[in-house]
């Protein structure tokens, strides 16, 4: 097959050659390495999971790269904060279920979690600064607050097909940008 190169490292990853990958991990792993680190710093213990989780991903949906909407390098920074806001949204969900027999109090794991949620609302403002406001504002509902569509409905006065459309619309505006496919 010949040696992995620049021009054709994404052909050979949609082809399922593990040694594209390779390549993939020794020339854009800092980045990967580098924004992991950043947003789980003091979640050293899920870092390399989540590194996995990101190498994983770039697998999965190389078909979804479009090398006219965006450099590979930028997708795969979109891949890694993506599954790093994941990552942080897992370690808050756990604490909030965690028997309070279990856990043993100490004051950094309180600055650690608000640190932890100031810098997941400060992300997710970033990636959704995008949408309009009445929009960013049903996302924030439907997906962080986990408010029910027929709740956001009677409060916010909207029938719930128009929720739909617009979170579809805001979820299809996303992928555009930052064009990566929807996870779930």
């Amino acid at each position: 097959m010949g040696r992995i190169t620049e021009e054709n490292f994404i052909d050979r990853l949609k082809s399922r050659d593990e040694k594209a990958l390779e390549y993939v991990i020794d020339t854009y792993g800092w980045i990967i390495k580098s924004i992991v680190r950043k947003h789980l710093y003091n979640l050293e213990s899920h870092q390399e999971e989540c590194i996995n989780d990101i190498l994983l991903g770039i697998w999965n949906n190389i078909y979804s790269f479009n090398k006219d909407k965006s450099t590979f390098k930028s997708w795969v920074a979109a891949i890694s904060k993506y599954k790093t806001i994941d990552y942080r949204r897992k370690y808050l969900r756990d604490l909030k279920n965690e028997n309070i027999d279990n856990i043993k109090i100490i004051s950094e794991d309180d600055i650690f979690k608000e640190i932890t949620k100031k810098d997941l609302d400060k992300d997710l403002d970033e990636l959704l600064n995008c949408l309009k406001n009445e929009d960013k504002n049903l996302f924030l509902r439907l997906y962080v607050e986990e408010q029910d569509v027929s709740h956001i409905s009677k409060v916010t006065g909207l029938k719930k097909d128009v929720i739909y459309n617009r979170v579809s619309r805001g979820k299809r505006k996303l992928r555009s940008m930052f064009n990566v496919i929807e996870r779930r």
